[in-house]
């Protein structure tokens, strides 16, 4: 049999606990499925250590015993599709939302989704940005069809609930005997870097403005936007924080053009 199709057999052996076809081929002992058990559990406990690791602030909200279930069930249900441990669990929010007694934390899977980010942002390495003098080059009139590259490690998200406070509360420990705890639409940017990060909020015009430059809208495009959430927007105020923010890494011209 090819080494690829033997790989298979195993990797259904493990991940899909389906171990009669691959049997025939094993040896080492009287009884290979104990072999097997040994690896299933080790692989099942690596992977649920791994979104625990990830999510340590989702743990402290959720906690520990409800968190760890729902994420034996993930590893069960939704095994690794890359070979990149660091990219596994992006589903895990979501996921967790529909486990049994989340009904009771509405704002469970926004808040793991901002932890997400949190995690991948904190990790990117920050390019050179652009300044002031850089820009001062440009044709005015041909400003608004520029299109702007930004910051890797800027993540944008629009919840419903202050997860943003609840986050800090854990990261600060100053968690209180009791936080109430109301519906309130927020704007969020997380930005970060080389092992750090930080969550501002954003008013909403401002947040669709960075957001479409990010998603690489024209600053055009992104003003317009803005403007149909705040007919009160400033584009040149916004792009000029923006710029001072560190946060615009490159120009070039609608198409792709640099």
């Amino acid at each position: 049999m090819p080494l690829a199709e033997i790989q298979l057999l195993f990797r259904d052996a493990i991940v899909a606990d389906d171990s009669m076809r691959i049997l025939p081929f094993l040896a080492g002992g009287p009884d290979p499925e104990i072999g097997l058990g040994i690896h299933r559990r080790n692989y099942e406990s690596s992977l649920v250590t791994a979104l625990l690791t990830k999510f340590p602030a989702t743990v402290w909200l959720a906690g520990t015993r409800f968190v760890t279930e729902a994420a034996r069930c993930f590893v069960r249900e939704r095994p690794p599709r890359v070979p990149c441990i660091a990219e596994y669990g992006q589903e895990f929010p979501q996921f967790l939302s529909k486990m049994s007694a989340a009904e009771r934390m509405p704002y469970l899977q926004e808040f793991a989704e901002m932890e997400w980010h949190v995690g991948k942002v904190a990790v990117e390495i920050d390019e050179r940005c652009l300044s002031r003098e850089d820009l001062s080059q440009i044709d005015q009139d041909a400003l608004a069809d520029l299109v702007f590259s930004t910051q890797g490690g800027v993540r944008y998200m629009e919840a419903s609930w202050p997860i943003d406070d609840l986050l800090k509360l854990y990261l600060t420990e100053t968690g209180p005997g009791r936080y109430p705890l109301e519906p309130t639409d927020v704007w969020i940017e997380v930005r970060g870097a080389r092992g750090e990060f930080h969550i501002d909020r954003l008013a909403p015009s401002e947040f669709v403005f960075r957001k479409s430059i990010s998603e690489g809208s024209s600053i055009g495009a992104a003003a317009e936007s803005a403007l149909e959430a705040d007919s009160a927007f400033d584009p040149c105020q916004a792009f000029a924080r923006l710029i001072n923010a560190g946060l615009v890494t490159g120009i070039k011209q609608k198409g792709g053009q640099p």
